[in-house]
């Protein structure tokens, strides 16, 4: 294969076989059958760097993971709930999770806890906790079996409807290893092919949130020579529906520059929207293809099957007799 692309972490087979069993729930502060707003998607980024952003930082060391959960914007001291009934157990003093009849768990974050360890409690009528002050949300995880489940999948949370349509900002070409794009349509020897994308919450946030961005459920693509042959047709670069990638495999999927929504680089956190970029591929060998133009072509869709799609032309130019196919003085580049 020409190309190196991302690696993406199969479902397991009991995972989906819960799919056909798990009964949808409702939503956990009231009212319970009426969608709130979401402001962290399953899957999107989760970021902190430990350098600074003037110096390392977006190449530089850190804790990066995908979001395992929803976040759920709610007032401070807003009530939660089970979302099926269960027994309590302890995660931390902030964070419990519900153990139920039919083997899922339900994970709260960011209560002040109201329940004790090992107790039972009823869907809808237990108070489990009040959001925190800080905090503004309640996180949200399902584990079905030994998996994360996507909360928005069927069978999940309902009601949820979604009439948004998840966008393709941008389609890039860098030189391998580098953050910054060729700044000419021409493209030569070794490079990775990124695409910045993004969602719409369904429902307007509140707060310092409002506005930013989240995930798209799946994102594909296509590579193809215009009026030739397709190399790559409708690969998955991200699938959030179901499950998560291993966390091993978070720059496989996501590409270096991106961070969260109110991203935090060593000791300060920037009240800013997030930007999602997605590795098409890691490394393209142009010189692997014959000189001419080329399409890549990016789909993107939610939980509920909006979607749409963008595509870049550019023209592979390599040089015979230099060592990397590009000319001696290398193109200039640009953020």
């Amino acid at each position: 294969m020409r190309f190196r692309l991302p690696l993406l972490l199969a479902c397991c087979a009991g995972a989906l076989v819960a799919t056909a069993t798990a009964s949808a729930y409702p939503w956990p502060i009231k009212p319970f059958h009426q969608q709130h707003p979401i402001r962290g998607n399953f899957g999107d980024p989760r970021t902190v760097f430990r350098n600074t952003m003037l110096t390392d930082g977006l190449q530089g060391p850190g804790r990066f993971l995908f979001h395992n959960g929803i976040d759920i914007a709610a007032p401070a001291g807003t009530p939660v709930y089970p979302v099926v009934s269960g027994r309590v157990e302890y995660i931390d003093n902030a964070a419990i999770s519900v153990r139920t009849d039919d083997n899922r768990v339900f994970q709260y974050y960011h209560l002040v806890l109201r329940v004790q360890d090992g107790q039972d409690v009823l869907a809808g009528r237990t108070v489990l906790g009040y959001v925190m002050r800080a905090y503004q949300h309640v996180h949200l995880s399902e584990i079905r079996g030994e998996r994360v489940w996507n909360p928005l999948a069927r069978g999940g949370i309902a009601p949820y409807r979604d009439n948004t349509v998840p966008q393709v900002d941008a389609i890039n070409v860098r030189p391998a290893g580098s953050l910054l794009s060729f700044d000419s349509s021409s493209v030569c020897g070794m490079v990775s092919l990124v695409a910045a994308v993004d969602d719409a919450p369904p429902l307007p946030v509140p707060g310092v949130f409002a506005g930013y961005p989240l995930s798209p459920a799946l994102i594909k693509w296509s590579f193809a020579k215009v009026g030739g042959s397709t190399y790559v047709r409708d690969v998955p670069v991200a699938d959030f529906r179901t499950t998560l990638p291993i966390p091993r495999d978070f720059w496989n999927v996501y590409a270096r520059g991106s961070y969260q929504n109110a991203p935090r680089f060593s000791n300060r956190q920037y009240f800013m929207p997030g930007r999602f970029l997605y590795n098409l591929a890691h490394y393209v060998d142009t010189r692997e293809y014959p000189n001419g133009l080329y399409e890549i072509t990016v789909d993107v869709a939610d939980m509920r099957g909006n979607s749409s799609e963008a595509a870049l032309q550019f023209k592979i130019e390599n040089h015979a007799g230099t060592e990397t196919g590009c000319p001696a003085q290398a193109p200039s580049s640009k953020p």
